[in-house]
């Protein structure tokens, strides 16, 4: 008899149990002002969970994204020399 009652008391849901009120002009308003603090504190809380890089990681990291950049901005801007040094003598007749 008691796992029969445990039973039935997992299939009574929250919102059952829970008494409607009625939103008013103040309570809303404040309500809204509660969620963005409620959704500020878990971004904070969030962030808090992140492991952040070390500075010496950081720096090595952003110098090899800039090397990497300049390296492909290298290459394309030869390769656009190039193309638009062929199109010139052969196709424009230059």
């Amino acid at each position: 008899m008691p796992s029969s009652k445990r039973a039935n008391t997992k299939r009574v849901s929250a919102s059952t149990k829970r008494t409607v009120v009625p939103a008013t002009g103040p309570v809303s308003s404040v309500r809204r002002f509660g969620t963005r603090f409620k959704f500020i504190n878990d971004t904070i809380a969030e962030m808090k969970k992140v492991t952040w890089l070390t500075r010496r990681e950081a720096m090595y990291l952003s110098g090899l994204v800039l090397l990497v950049a300049v390296s492909v901005g290298i290459v394309l801007g030869l390769l656009d020399l190039g193309l638009s040094e062929i199109v010139t003598r052969f196709l424009l007749n230059g």
